[in-house]
């Protein structure tokens, strides 16, 4: 048997636990593949609670637990690193519990929150470089660690809550669908619930490099020149000291 053929049904086996697809392994020791599939189970199992504690905290090590199996016997691991396989799992949330939809997005929080810890670094602008800046030609793109989650339910108030250690509100359904901001700054993750239209903005920007007068002109045909001039001069403001801007390149 070929080294690739092995290792393809070796990992075939630890995501099945199978005896017909352990009796394929060319190994003279069967019983010995329970301390792989216990270790490979062991260490998906560590991963989804580690990357998901408040989630963990929200249900409970019974139901979180239960979920978590489910989801190692059906999806096995997909890259080369094991940080990836939780992205699946808010998935697989959302169809174990469909009728409470603040467990998906709160597993959705937790993911964006661990993408964020791993982004990419990259030089931001800060507000003492503002003054500085041409700004009739000056593009603005958002960090790499930096998400917008569409959430239905008060699913940020419980993370927020569990974080901290308090005792969480009751879960609500909000309607409509509110966008909550998840980036990561001097090394910290953090969230904060976004207005409509900052979020729409920010969304501009995370689709690529946009220069400061197409923001303007988008902002102004939503709400008008005053209004408009006005709201994007206080989120850029903040934008900047949130440090969600990379810093242009001279």
């Amino acid at each position: 048997m070929r080294l690739s053929t092995l290792q393809s049904s070796f990992l075939g086996w630890l995501a099945s636990g199978e005896e017909s697809d352990a009796a394929c392994l060319p190994l003279r020791r069967a019983e010995g593949l329970a301390v792989y599939q216990n270790n490979y189970r062991a260490n998906l199992m560590a991963c989804l609670a580690e990357t998901f504690p408040q989630t963990l905290a929200w249900l409970g090590d019974e139901a979180f637990y239960a979920a978590a199996a489910t989801h190692i016997d059906r999806v096995p691991p997909h890259s080369w690193t094991l940080d990836d396989y939780a992205d699946g799992f808010p998935a697989s949330l959302q169809e174990a519990f469909g009728d409470d939809h603040e467990v998906s997005e709160l597993s959705l929080i937790e993911l964006a929150l661990s993408h964020a810890f791993v982004a990419e670094d990259a030089p931001v602008l800060r507000p003492e470089q503002m003054a500085g800046l041409d700004w009739d030609a000056v593009c603005l793109q958002a960090i790499p660690a930096l998400s917008i989650l569409m959430l239905s339910t008060n699913a940020a108030d419980l993370w927020a809550a569990l974080a901290e250690g308090e005792t969480p509100p009751a879960a609500q359904e909000c309607a409509p669908l509110h966008a909550v901001l998840v980036w990561r700054r001097e090394g910290l993750c953090r969230l904060r619930v976004l207005e409509e239209g900052e979020a729409a903005l920010l969304a501009l920007l995370l689709s690529g490099p946009l220069e400061f007068g197409q923001l303007c002109e988008q902002a102004i045909s939503r709400w008008g020149e005053e209004q408009g001039v006005l709201s994007i001069g206080q989120w850029l403001s903040r934008w900047v000291c949130d440090g969600l801007i990379i810093a242009p390149v001279e």
